[in-house]
């Protein structure tokens, strides 16, 4: 399974810069995970991901009320 990244309950520009790091540390083909809980972070992420070379696909889930979005990336 690939690498996850919960960034849960950190504010920009916090998940930016630790999904970028990661991105940084990875191959082509290779991928991660990030879980984020704000709309706001999902977006950032997958737009510095993509700047970087990366695919994202973004599933949404969550419960009891409570947004969460996992971000997987994928190195081109």
């Amino acid at each position: 399974m690939p690498d996850l990244l919960d960034l849960r309950g950190l504010s920009c520009p916090q998940p930016v810069v630790e999904s970028r790091n990661m991105i940084k540390k990875i191959s082509s083909g290779d991928s991660f995970h990030v879980l984020v809980d704000t709309g706001t972070s999902r977006d950032n992420v997958k737009r510095i991901a993509v700047k970087e070379g990366c695919d994202v696909a973004i599933e949404e889930g969550g419960s009891g009320g409570e947004q969460e979005f996992l971000l997987i990336i994928t190195m081109r």
